[in-house]
């Protein structure tokens, strides 16, 4: 199945103490990008995340947002630095004994000194979060990956349709082109009797400067080409997967033939229907871009 490159996913893991919400989204682009918006607690997965994403998409600009919640009450936990509050209080008996003044301290008064108390948070347990981390990117990765399936087969089946539009296009420049060679021909044998009057055409030469126009104006190698490039195109749509650079290619040929179909035509009809042609091809190029 073919996807498209423009997708949206949204998963929201929470348990007693913590709640994760992770969205992501995509454009198109020509190779994976993944970008990554989290807080900075999360940042030691970062590397982690981008290497998961690569089971989950081969092209396209994703943008991933992640927002984290710790719920747990004792986030912080309060710390006694007892070997600081010894220094305190060594240092404050010297200077009382130094200056003859009493020592006049308490507990309390010790602890509000600086780093004599100090909060701590409380170290993340790496493993635990991340269990819950990665469930939530691969549930967001899911529907995200779900998402960009329903565009491509939108877009597989428009191509397809845009497709059998160029088929007739083809054929209707087919079926014009002996009809120019014919009417080139009667208006060449009445501009030569208007000429000549009563003399006799001569019908070999009449057959060489026929000749020589059709050849001019021949187009069955580049509508061969065509045909075949269409075919090609529907083909590849049907395989599935990583196709988009390949159909990126075939449109190319496909434009390239259209274009040298439209500087022979020496025909106002095949013209017209060469002008339509490219810009079916042109449509099919632009979304061609958004296939990964």
């Amino acid at each position: 199945m073919i996807k498209s490159m423009t997708g949206f996913g949204r998963c929201e893991i929470s348990n007693e103490t913590r709640r994760i919400v992770v969205e992501m989204k995509s454009v198109n682009h020509r190779y994976l990008d993944v970008a990554v918006k989290m807080p900075k607690k999360l940042t030691l997965f970062y590397n982690i995340i981008r290497s998961l994403m690569k089971e989950y998409a081969q092209r396209g600009k994703v943008d991933i947002f992640i927002t984290y919640e710790d719920c747990t009450e004792n986030q912080v936990q309060l710390k006694y630095n007892q070997s600081l509050a010894g220094e305190y209080i060594k240092y404050m008996r010297q200077m009382a004994g130094q200056f003859d003044i009493p020592l006049d301290i308490t507990a309390a008064s010790l602890a509000k000194y600086p780093e004599v108390f100090v909060m701590e948070a409380q170290e993340l347990d790496e493993k635990e979060l991340w269990q819950l981390l990665e469930q939530a990117i691969r549930g967001a990765a899911e529907q995200f990956v779900e998402a960009r399936k329903r565009e491509g087969e939108q877009l597989r089946e428009d191509l397809l349709g845009k497709l059998d539009a160029m088929v007739q296009y083809v054929e209707q420049i087919e079926a014009r082109s002996p009809e120019i060679v014919a009417e080139y021909r009667a208006k060449l044998t009445d501009k030569v009797q208007e000429l000549l009057a009563d003399t006799q055409i001569d019908e070999s030469r009449l057959v060489t400067e026929v000749t020589l126009f059709a050849d001019k104006i021949c187009t069955d190698e580049e509508t061969v080409r065509l045909k075949s490039h269409i075919v090609s195109m529907k083909e590849t749509l049907m395989q599935g997967d990583n196709i988009g650079r390949k159909l990126d290619f075939i449109a190319q040929e496909m434009n390239r033939e259209a274009n040298t179909v439209l500087s022979k035509a020496n025909d106002m009809t095949v013209s017209d229907i060469a002008i339509s042609l490219k810009t079916d091809i042109e449509k099919v190029r632009e979304q061609i871009q958004n296939i990964e």
